[in-house]
């Protein structure tokens, strides 16, 4: 062999082997061989230079069973006519296309001809064999299709040395997970005749007994019990009689954590020497686990003295107010972390954050361990202030619907403003209040700059369905039941009458638009309502109106008749203005309305007073007071508080004429209704981990009257009991959810005067995305309903228990189920009430 193809060659494998180092694909080595064949004779006497450029003259492919020579000519990337190198760069890059596509396990390329300039290729590829059938033994038939899909094995996948040893892997792992630590899995391949190149794999898993942890040992621990060592061990449970919501498996990754979160628990009690000397896993007789940990506590260590260097904003003594922590204090590094530079909650409460919050956004705040000095540690609070930063700009993008002015005016970041991190935090909940937008996904992009001391901030929002379709039938007393409901919650009535507007429906100013129309054989309602929430459109200053109507006719229920003879009809509208206040603080909300009835009643009874013809007017002022602080998600909020103080009252017409009430018919008595209500509801959620929160929940109300001889009014009474669902009441009445037990059924069939109630509810997200939002609860409720303040005990209470789902569509709104046990009986009764089940739709959450 002359010189240049000695050079060649050797040229070519020392590039092959580097090039092998760098990529690999499935775990096959790509090598780069490049052959001259001596057995073409113009080899022997052509003229090839090193490095030198060649027009490429021909392309063939050998190996090929499935695939066509041409479809392998266009994945290399190599064309007739174009200059390459031997070797050289585009046929490195040929090289690592072929394998790239995962559909071959060896390429080689060599040189099977040079006339002049011109150089002739041939590709020698092996292609991968094709999966056909996967047949899973040792497990049941359903478990099995599981086990291929979450794997993987796909019909036509390539089989490679990588995916044989990924699928073992992951089928073992599946099940070690379990607590089936002694899983064996083999993995066979045979090749399958009845198609080109394919091979069918029989994968066998002897799962074998569940193997689980008997005991954990500690030795060496003398300062902190070993009940306690265990306790922290989140993941890594010994056997324990009834115990069944953790279980005592034995999972090396999750035994590691643990092991690491023992070293956290010495140090967060002082002892910030401690260490894991030495821990082993001991198989018993019977198949079950020991642990034994061995542990070196050291001593423990207190807080000597804390200083703070480099502060000019904030003195010693404010920055010692937030840091809480005192000399002579057991030392724990966890706690001085988070009070110097935050837990990573929103509402941390700690020296970085209180810079971050004023303007700081350059600020550094570092606790150094200075001095240790026998059993107690010296800190330094580092404070590097620099200079206060301002807003040079903001922006959103990710609004395709919603204007960019119902965005902005949420925005508590504003050009010119100071940078603060609390502001950032309070937008992120504005926008996903709104309702327009995924609440998870709201995101802020802080783009600093150093040398104008200036931030720009942009959020990014992704639109979901705002608007809400009811569409609903139904069976029942003795008729059909049709509902149909709009309800555009981000409406734009300014475009109403703009027809390229319409996309379909002129949305993207913050309105709200509802109507809805439902109809039986024996009663109809229909209402409409509309509130913009910035009136005028400089201050959160919401208007709200609505209109409502509603007819009822006499139904028989023993023969299913109607008599449209006897009905009641009422006709109601209201108006209000609400205004988000700055005092005591911008979460607060001042509301009022004014709100009227009327109910014209022709020969037809109603329980709560004597009267069946006639008309009675209910004109009423409603003022409440109220804060909002929770989020950020409107539908699964994981902090903050709710509450609100309500009032609801009439003119005192009794006391401003001369009419003797003791003497009046009811039709007279109840032409125009007084009374007064007062009510309270608080919620306060507070997350127990970073996604089970817990709702806590207080209610109060109280309906009172002016005059003795005119009393309480027949109307706007509590009923207490079952799923809080308002549908069809005519008379103006408030339901109270208290599952358990049935609708109403707390209060006596005059509805109550006063109610309290108390709640618990645990709540675990399933899935937070736009499209439905779900979550699980479980809940303890209590409360009950009562005749006047004369009965009132606040320590009477029914009591239930239970467990349900709620799922959140945009295009539906709330559907929910609860499983409920009351524990107590209702009045009139001595059993129980027992296990009740509620469906919600459209409920508030």
């Amino acid at each position: 062999m002359n010189k240049f193809k000695i050079a060649l060659i050797l040229f070519a494998f020392s590039l092959a082997n580097i090039y092998a180092q760098e990529v690999k694909t499935d775990s096959i080595q790509v090598k780069e061989k490049i052959v001259v064949k001596d057995s073409i004779k113009s080899m022997q006497t052509a003229s090839f230079v090193k490095e030198k450029s060649y027009e490429l003259g021909g392309i063939t492919v050998k190996g090929l069973v499935k695939f066509e020579e041409q479809t392998v000519k266009v994945y290399t990337g190599l064309k007739v006519g174009m200059q390459i190198k031997l070797p050289g760069d585009k046929l490195t890059s040929s090289i690592k296309k072929l394998y790239e596509t995962k559909q071959f396990s060896n390429v080689d390329v060599y040189v099977i001809n040079v006339d002049g300039d011109v150089a002739y290729l041939e590709f020698e590829v092996k292609e991968l064999p094709q999966l056909n059938i996967v047949s899973i033994q040792g497990v049941k038939k359903n478990k099995a299709k599981e086990l291929q899909k979450d794997a993987e094995l796909k019909k036509g996948a390539m089989l490679t040395d990588n995916l044989l040893i990924t699928s073992k892997n992951y089928f073992k792992k599946k099940y070690q997970e379990k607590g089936f630590l002694n899983t064996k899995v083999l993995v066979d391949t045979k090749l399958d005749s009845s198609e080109v190149n394919a091979v069918n794999m029989l994968v066998r898993i002897d799962k074998g007994d569940k193997v689980k942890i008997k005991s954990i040992n500690f030795e060496g621990n003398e300062k902190l019990h070993s009940k306690r060592l265990r306790k922290k061990m989140k993941n890594t449970k010994q056997k324990m009689l009834g115990r069944f919501w953790k279980g005592s498996k034995y999972i090396e990754k999750d035994f590691e954590e643990d092991l690491e979160s023992l070293i956290t628990f010495y140090s967060e009690n002082g002892y910030r020497d401690a260490r894991i000397l030495d821990h082993k896993v001991t198989t018993n007789e019977d198949n079950s686990l020991s642990l034994d940990i061995k542990v070196e506590e050291g001593k423990k260590y207190l807080f000597g003295d804390i200083k703070f260097l480099g502060n000019s904003k904030y003195t010693d003594a404010q920055l010692q107010r937030i840091l809480r922590i005192e000399k002579g204090d057991t030392y724990n590094g966890k706690v001085l972390k988070e009070r110097v530079t935050g837990d990573g909650t929103p509402d941390s409460e700690d020296i970085s954050t209180v810079y971050q919050n004023n303007g700081y956004l350059f600020s550094r705040v570092l606790p150094v361990e200075t001095r240790v000095n026998k059993d107690s540690i010296d800190v330094e609070i580092r404070i590097f202030e620099d200079e206060p930063t301002r807003i040079r700009k903001v922006s959103v993008n990710g609004n395709d619907r919603t204007n960019d002015h119902v965005v902005y005016r949420e925005i508590k970041t504003r050009p010119g403003y100071l940078y603060s991190k609390q502001d950032i935090i309070r937008t992120i909940r504005e926008i996903g209040q709104l309702g327009y937008f995924d609440a998870e996904a709201v995101s802020p992009d802080l783009q600093p700059n150093y040398q104008d001391k200036t931030v720009d901030i942009d959020y990014t929002v992704a639109e979901k369905g705002s608007s809400q379709i009811e569409l609903q039938g139904g069976y029942g007393g003795g008729s059909f039941i049709g509902t149909v409901g709009l309800s555009f919650n981000n409406f734009s009535i300014r475009n109403l009458f703009n027809k390229k507007a319409y996309k379909p429906l002129p949305m993207g100013d913050g309105q709200t638009l509802s109507l809805r129309y439902q109809k039986s054989r024996y009663y109809s309602t229909s209402s409409f309502s509309f509130t913009e929430p910035w009136l005028g459109g400089k201050k959160p200053r919401s208007f709200s109106f609505s209109v409502y109507n509603s007819t009822q006719y006499r139904y028989d229920y023993l023969t299913n008749g109607v008599d449209k003879d006897q009905r009641i009809n009422i006709v109601g509208a209201s108006i209000g203005l609400g205004e988000r206040l700055k005092w005591p603080d911008n979460y607060f909300t001042l509301s009022q309305s004014i709100s009227y009835k009327l109910y014209d009643l022709k020969d037809y009874p109603i329980s709560t007073f004597t009267f069946s013809d006639g008309k009675s007017h209910n004109l009423a002022y409603n003022i409440s007071f109220s804060r909002n602080s929770s989020g950020p998600n409107p539908i699964f909020p994981r902090s903050g508080s709710e509450f609100s103080i309500g009032g609801k009252l009439t003119i005192p017409y009794s006391l401003l004429n001369d009419k003797d009430y003791s003497t009046l018919d009811d039709d007279e008595k109840y032409k125009w209704l007084e009374y007064y209500k007062a009510s309270f509801k608080g919620k306060w959620y507070t997350p127990l981990t970073s996604d089970v929160v817990l709702m806590t929940n207080a209610e109060f109300g109280y309906l009172g009257f002016y005059n003795d001889e005119l009393s309480d009014t027949p109307f706007e009474r509590y009923y207490v009991g079952g799923d809080g669902m308002a549908n069809y009441q005519l008379d103006g009445r408030e339901t109270i959810r208290l599952r358990g037990y049935e609708n109403g059924a707390l209060s006596n069939v005059y509805g109550g005067k006063v109610f309290n109630k108390f709640e618990m509810e645990v709540r675990y997200p399933i899935t937070l995305k736009p499209s439905a939002s779900i979550y699980a609860l479980g809940f303890l409720e209590a409360g009950n309903s009562y005749d006047g303040f004369d009965e009132y005990n606040p320590f009477e209470l029914k009591r239930s228990a239970g467990l349900g789902l709620r799922i959140f569509m945009p295009a539906f709104g709330l559907l929910g189920i609860d499983f409920a046990h009351g524990f107590d009986a209702v009045p009139g009764t001595t059993e129980k009430s027992g296990w009740q089940t509620h469906f919600y739709i459209g409920q508030q959450f």
